[in-house]
């Protein structure tokens, strides 16, 4: 599997995010460097922690016979990186210290990254011996509080490659962040731990600033420690301590008084732990080490809103979710060296199964790294354990708040994966967005019920994608007492549709059309139907109808009168023949006129945010154009089992239109004024393309000409999922094949900022080639996958594997109890069913098999449809 496999120069882009949900990350560098340390409640793109780094060495008879850091070459560019500000340090000072190039370390390595777990494989052949650093953070499905916990998890093999037993040592050294209060190292053990916290001596617990780090090791091992590394001037410590590592033995402790120098300048107060074993000629051996952190109080500076501050300015806090799991670091590691062996197994079983499925490599890549970005700043867990996200982070500090539900409305992942925390986000939108009158800002303020965001405009998308959000997590959980207690909040925010107390005039006639002022994604606002925002309303109604319907609530049959009314409409109306457009007079300057509310995101008033004068025209419309989500409904329709939205067959010709003119397979020549995630000859899907006979507005849809990867995912699902796999595999290629580890980060794909929530769209990817269906309410599950093999699937029960051959399938629980009472399995031949070998009762009905008593299916256990299973 190439694509996860990076050497040389496709290393250099390399950060893998080690972290737990919610948590923060530290980065692994290709090259083996801790990088991008992102665990103090805020991003840090490029930062580093001091010194910190492993070290081995390798003696025998009481003699060093080798000693590196455990990085591979620093790639170029060698003058320094610039650092505004910075005295004596970037530019003109070559490489920063704290990356260790001038200090002995391995010439090359290999990188491995199969997310969640990553391993470098150091390369040289002068040392005596072959060391190897695997690292993880534990990602289990379901279980979101091992999930969640604060730290990067190491283990480093060394294997004796030579003719004599040797004397192995590895260390790892840590910096104490802290710069207020005073920095203070000190060891901690027990009889199962041995750690050193680096902690602050003076400092309120309750503090914005407080917070401790720790690393540690088990407490059956040979361990030695410096609780700091000498202080001094220059570059004394680091001098200091490669003398101290690199003599034969352990290190000896160096230890100073709380209270000296706790408040000087000296530069930095570093700690070690090191760990000596001794491996016989060909042995390998193996060190477990981790790294764990609690900053626990959280505060909104970003922001500055009523409720922000309290009466004497300070800030309103909260707790991180993982302050409440864990009283400190010295507690989380502890936690996860006790039960390392159970979360790693855990982890490796997701990661199997995951890799084991019979997707494309490029599309396993795509679904795979991007599930990296729930562990990644993007991501914040509040004191409740809600789940609460920003789109994606820029260098220092997150990038557009408030699980933002535009945004989020692609990101398919954590749904399936963490169905409770997606719940949250429903539950966290619905209690503090919806306002009186049933419109939905679509941004979570924090604190929480700290009060609307500033913008308080509703979106289309982001609104109308709530309701079917929250269809999808009453299928994928089959908790109708759950949808019972939000649907007075999602009903009332469906009807603001046509409220007379809706500004922006959505479907004023209520005529299942919406043609006001629509506000959606790409931040501005389209006048006039369009499929696309329309699509978001069709599919909300339809899954109103039947929600509703479940609920014995009288509105059912009114929702779907307007869906097929709506419906019946847009296919008629908004399908040129070949895609589906806007349909809008650029011309008309009084429809603009006719919306006197100025709340616009540029801060203009609407005449002047929307009218062209120059060119007399609307400004920020889409009109004729081809659009890359003009059917996104039917993509989350077929996601989440709501049917056609649209006719197929139009949707088909939409599809292969998107394909035709907005896939450019270089775009060397195409023009893009906006932010660039592809460049050169690299391929990518351009959000809106206006074909040569179409008339393109002088000033467009925002970010129309970019390569946005979210959107992207989505089109290229869809292709997929109608029958177009070639050309939807072409999209996710040239999105991949941007991400090659040389030119960007493989597990940070970029939109408005880094590790980007959007792009967990991928994660669809898996749906559409597994073909999974699911229905709880109905016990039912599906699966029509596109070719024999495994693929992986979760619910809010269990996960495991599906396996076809042939005319025969095989579902397989690896975590959890799975109850199950129909499966839709269209393809199967003897429609028959087997439970661990012993066969049950089934019934078919068309492609359904109808268990006669619902089957529970727990860990371990199998469940045969079509031919009995026989072992091999």
């Amino acid at each position: 599997m190439s694509r996860f496999i990076f050497k040389g120069a496709g290393r250099g882009q390399i950060s893998f995010p080690l972290g737990g949900i919610g948590t923060g990350s530290v980065g692994l560098s290709g090259t083996g460097r801790l990088i991008d340390w992102e665990i103090f409640n805020r991003p840090s793109k490029g930062s580093l922690n001091g010194f910190s780094h492993f070290a081995v060495k390798a003696e025998r008879d009481g003699r060093v016979l080798d000693a590196r850091v455990m990085n591979a070459d620093l790639p170029p560019p060698y003058t320094g990186n610039a650092l505004p500000g910075a005295k004596f340090r970037g530019c003109g000072f070559g490489p920063e210290r704290y990356l260790l190039s001038g200090v002995p370390h391995f010439r090359d390595c290999v990188f491995t990254g199969t997310f969640p777990f990553a391993n470098i494989e150091f390369q040289d052949g002068t040392f005596p011996g072959r060391v190897r650093l695997d690292a993880f953070n534990p990602f289990i499905p379901l279980n979101d509080k091992d999930s969640t916990i604060p730290g990067a998890f190491f283990e480093v093999e060394i294997a004796n490659t030579g003719s004599e037993a040797l004397d192995y040592t590895v260390a790892l050294s840590v910096a104490n962040p802290y710069r207020e209060g005073g920095r203070l190292n000190r060891f901690a053990g027990n009889g199962n731990v041995q750690a050193i916290r680096l902690s602050q001596v003076e400092m309120d617990t309750a503090d914005i600033r407080y917070g401790d780090m720790c690393f540690a090791v088990s407490g059956e091992q040979d361990v030695s420690r410096q609780e700091y590394w000498y202080r001094g001037a220059w570059f004394d410590n680091i001098g200091t301590f490669w003398r101290d590592f690199t003599r034969p033995g352990p290190l000896k402790n160096r230890a100073y008084p709380a209270g000296l120098y706790a408040h000087s300048q000296v530069n930095e107060d570093v700690a070690s732990l090191a760990v000596r074993i001794r491996a016989a000629a060909g042995e390998s051996r193996r060190i477990r080490f981790v790294l764990t952190w609690n900053h626990p109080n959280n505060y909104n500076d970003w922001n500055e809103h009523e409720g922000t501050r309290k009466k004497d300015g300070s800030y309103n806090t909260w707790k991180n979710y993982y302050a409440v799991l864990f009283k400190d670091s010295f507690e989380s590691a502890q936690y996860a060296l006790a039960n390392w062996d159970r979360l790693k197994e855990e982890t490796e079983k997701f990661r199997d199964a995951l890799f084991s499925s019979a997707l494309p490599e490029e599309a396993l890549d795509a679904a795979s790294a991007n599930i990296a970005v729930l562990k990644s700043p993007t991501v914040w867990r509040l004191q409740d354990g809600t789940f609460y996200g920003w789109e994606g982070v820029m260098t220092d500090e997150g990038s557009c708040e408030g699980s933002c539900t535009h945004v989020w409305n692609y990101a398919y992942a954590l749904p399936f994966l963490f169905p409770a925390l997606e719940r949250s986000m429903r539950e966290a939108d619905y209690r503090y967005n919806l306002r009186p009158d049933g419109g939905m800002p679509f941004r979570v303020m924090l604190p929480p019920g700290s009060g609307w965001s500033p913008f308080r405009r509703p979106c289309v998308d982001g609104q109308m994608g709530g309701l079917v959000k929250t269809y999808r997590e009453w299928k994928i959980s089959g908790d109708t007492e759950w949808l019972r207690r939000l649907w007075p909040s999602v009903k009332k925010s469906l009807e603001f549709v046509w409220s007379k107390e809706n500004g922006d005039r959505w479907d004023s006639e209520k005529s299942g059309v919406i043609d006001g002022r629509q506000h959606h994604t790409l931040d501005m606002e389209l006048f006039g139907p369009n499929s696309w925002l329309e699509g978001f309303y069709l599919a909300a109604l339809k899954a109103a109808s039947e929600m509703a319907e479940a609920l014995g609530d009288g509105g059912a049959e009114e929702y779907r009168a307007l869906f097929e009314k709506g419906r019946a409409w847009s296919d008629k109306n908004l399908f040129n023949g070949e895609y589906y457009i806007q349909r809008v007079d650029l011309k008309d300057r009084a429809l603009i006129a006719s919306f006197e509310d100025n709340n616009t995101l540029t801060g203009d008033t609407v005449m002047e945010a929307y009218w062209n004068a120059e060119a007399g025209e609307m400004k920020y419309q889409i009109a004729e154009g081809c659009g890359i989500d003009q059917v996104i409904a039917q993509w989350h329709a077929n996601l989440c089992g709501l049917g056609e939205i649209f006719d197929r067959g139009q949707v088909r010709s939409a599809l292969a239109a998107i394909y035709k003119y907005n896939f450019k397979k270089s775009l060397r020549f195409h023009f893009n004024p906006c932010r660039i995630y592809g460049l050169n000859d690299e391929s990518g899907t351009v959000i809106c393309e206006w074909p040569a006979e179409k008339y393109k507005p002088v000033i467009p849809l925002p970010y129309a000409e970019e390569c946005m990867h979210g959107f992207e995912y989505q089109a290229a699902v869809h292709l997929i999922q109608e029958g177009m796999e070639k050309e939807g595999l072409d999209i996710v290629r040239g999105i991949r094949d941007r991400y090659n580890g040389e030119n960007r980060n493989p597990w940070n794909e970029m939109e408005c900022g880094s590790n980007y929530a959007r792009s967990m769209a991928s994660w669809s990817l898996l749906l559409a080639y597994s073909g999974f269906s699911f229905d709880m309410p109905k016990l039912e599950l599906g699966f029509a996958p596109l070719r024999d093999g495994s693929y992986f699937w979760s619910l809010d029960r269990a996960w495991g594997v599906f396996e076809k051959k042939e005319k025969t399938g095989v579902l397989r629980v690896l975590y959890g109890t799975q109850k199950i009472g129909r499966i839709r399995l269209g393809w199967i031949g003897k429609k028959r069913a087997f439970l661990d070998g012993t066969e049950v009762n089934v019934k078919a009905e068309g492609d359904l098999l109808i268990f006669e008593k619902a089957v529970d299916v727990g860990e371990g256990h199998s469940l045969t449809l079509g031919a009995p299973h026989r072992p091999t």
